[in-house]
């Protein structure tokens, strides 16, 4: 498959993610609407219709998360799809040196291979480091911080009037010090592309 196909598949793949993202909020808004409805039919004694309201307000939200995983499944393809752009580029780059060094050994120019040697090497921390980052950035798209699930848990329990039971301080500790620890190390490996592209 060539580069320009394979660019194209990502565009499709990241406008498909984006249009179940679309589909999945209006299922929300469906499903805000349907909650509208089961309430006034409560209040109007209508038990009957209140159930179909219930039904059609949790399939909404059962197909707004259809939405969302498979949004987030074609996401996780498109960033292998950038990957395999990325890696398909540096490797067309190292063959280019491999041949170039190939005819610099029969000419036995040394300082042309030690050029060459030099430009290899850095092809390959380019590879490593682009490699480093798509991963980090694979890691914070799929990774929801522990505090953020514990507070929206908190909220909803306390708009229900319900009592939620979160006995888990060190969870939280270690989740913080994971976090500051990945934010850190997001930072070196940013710091290590700016300087690459510099180059």
């Amino acid at each position: 498959m060539s580069s320009k196909q394979m660019e194209n598949n990502l565009f499709n793949l990241r406008f498909a993610a984006k249009g179940m993202e679309r589909n999945a909020k209006k299922c929300d808004k469906q499903e805000v609407v349907e909650k509208g409805k089961l309430k006034r039919a409560i209040q109007k004694g209508n038990v009957e219709g209140a159930r179909i309201h219930a039904e059609n307000s949790i399939r909404q939200k059962n197909q707004s998360l259809n939405y969302r995983r498979m949004s987030a499944r074609i996401d996780a393809v498109a960033a292998r799809v950038q990957t395999a752009i990325t890696t398909k580029q540096v490797t067309a780059s190292m063959g280019g040196v491999v041949r170039a060094m190939e005819s610099a050994l029969k000419s036995m120019n040394l300082e042309k291979i030690a050029q060459l040697m030099d430009r290899f090497e850095q092809q390959f921390e380019n590879l490593d480091v682009q490699t480093q980052v798509m991963d980090e950035t694979m890691k914070a798209s799929t990774t929801t911080p522990e505090n953020q699930v514990d507070a929206l848990m908190q909220e909803v329990a306390d708009e229900a009037g319900l009592e939620l039971n979160m006995n888990m301080p060190q969870a939280q500790t270690a989740s913080v010090g994971s976090a500051s620890q990945a934010s850190q190390e997001q930072e070196e490996l940013s710091q290590r592309l700016a300087r690459l592209r510099q180059v």
